[in-house]
């Protein structure tokens, strides 16, 4: 059978391109001759599969959009506290190339915006590398995101260095601040050669996916920042990506979203898809018209919406039985699936503690061999109940080929104190040998 995906993403493509209102950013040369009839959209799974339609294979400069991916490098660097002491989180309600600061402090407000995203720049490397070390740390690093190497535009470059006579300001201002250090010129040379980065509608989608997947990327199996980073990042991105429309944004669209002038627009939903998509002219907020269009077409089609939450973990218990091994031991069967969060392993430990059979029992079985992953809040709940199944007097085995469990293992590891009971389960891929209750 042929994917009804690409037919449906050529449907948006057709649809969404039928005008085309709006200005190529004509304040940069070289983006102003930009073809303004170029569209194109792509969805990246975060297993890696990638669907196309229109001009996937066009490129650009990514200008904007590196904001959040350096970000996320100065982040990895430094960590979040000395990040934070230098560029705050708040939206700043005003255009991106504005001089947002934060009153006393002189921060800018947030990393999406110019003097943010300059000073982010400042940050990533050590603090004693040059502008040539700074950049190809970013370069290396926003390459690590797409999966494959990027290149610089140095026609953009030129084009956009001749004309940021408000970047050269900014980065005045912050330097007379201490909010960054070195030559501001320099930073303001680095941090443009960074918006010159040439990608495609499907590096975006990629990387947009690597933010979806926690930090990992779907086609090289990479990890290349950590789930705290993407987490700060994602949230950034739903307050600020979007500028002084970003409350509109998340409304309609809501999804952790950031644009760019020369026409593109990346988004990353968590565990699910990365999207990018690309037209040239811009509306007054500096986004593409036509990707944003793009964009919440598939939000509404697709329910993409960030609070469109998937339905109560109600399921989160496939069986609950009383078996009667081999040995004449009665035990109790809980076999669990899917993603276990929160809610989850509240409704587990909620039927654990429930039962009125416990004296009549010899022993547990936890079940996981249905369960896809177990985040860190399930773990410490599912692992404090199999303690107090221990204090009650109980035999506990875990069936947990996978190590769901132990979210740091990567093989097999032995069994702990009273979690594999072998009279109770002989064959723990197989409950064949008992008998029900």
């Amino acid at each position: 059978m042929k994917s009804p995906i690409p037919d449906y993403l050529l449907e948006v493509v057709e649809a969404c391109g039928t005008d085309n209102p709006g200005a190529t950013a004509d304040y940069i040369p070289e983006l102003a001759q930009a073809d303004p009839d170029r569209i194109a959209v792509c969805l990246s799974t975060i297993d890696g599969v990638v669907y196309t339609a229109g001009d996937a294979d066009a490129e650009f400069s990514i200008q904007s959009i590196s904001k959040p991916f350096v970000y996320a490098l100065a982040l990895a660097d430094h960590g979040i506290d000395a990040v934070l002491a230098r560029v705050g989180v708040e939206p700043s309600g005003e255009a991106f190339n504005e001089l947002s600061l934060e009153s006393g402090s002189g921060r800018p407000l947030n990393p999406m915006i110019n003097a943010g995203a300059l000073t982010a720049h400042a940050l990533v490397g050590p603090a004693t590398a040059t502008t040539e070390e700074r950049f190809e740390r970013v370069l290396r690093g926003l390459s690590a995101f797409a999966g494959r190497d990027l290149a610089v535009d140095e026609s953009v470059f030129d084009s956009e260095l001749s004309t940021a006579y408000r970047n050269s300001a900014i980065a005045n201002m912050l330097r007379s601040y201490s909010v960054i250090d070195g030559d501001p010129a320099e930073v303001v040379r680095g941090y443009t050669r960074q918006c010159a980065i040439t990608v495609t509608v499907r590096d975006l989608a990629v990387m947009a996916a690597t933010l979806a997947n926690g930090g990992v990327q779907p086609l090289t199996g990479q990890r290349v920042v950590s789930r705290t980073v993407v987490r700060q990042v994602l949230s950034v991105m739903m307050t600020c990506g979007m500028y002084d429309a970003a409350g509109d944004w998340m409304s309609t669209v809501g999804i952790p979203a950031k644009s760019g002038v020369s026409g593109g627009v990346l988004g990353a939903l968590p565990g699910q898809v990365g999207i990018g998509a690309f037209s040239p002219r811009l509306d007054a907020h500096g986004s593409s018209v036509r990707g944003v269009r793009m964009c919440r077409r598939l939000s509404d089609d697709m329910g993409l919406h960030i609070m469109d939450g998937p339905e109560p973990a109600r399921s989160a218990i496939r069986r609950d039985r009383r078996l009667r091994g081999p040995g004449g031991h009665t035990v109790r069967v809980c076999s669990l699936q899917g993603t276990m969060q929160f809610s989850g392993a509240e409704l587990v430990l909620r039927a654990l503690a429930s039962a009125e059979d416990a004296e009549r029992l010899d022993g547990v079985v936890l079940d996981l061999r249905r369960v896809h992953s177990v985040d860190d809040v399930a773990e410490r709940m599912l692992r404090e109940a199999l303690r107090r199944l221990r204090l009650d007097g109980l035999r506990v085995t875990v069936v947990d080929p996978e190590c769901v469990l132990d979210t740091h293992a990567h093989t097999h590891r032995p069994a702990r104190d009273g979690e594999i009971a072998d009279e109770f389960a002989p064959d723990l891929a197989s409950f064949d040998n008992f008998e029900r209750v």
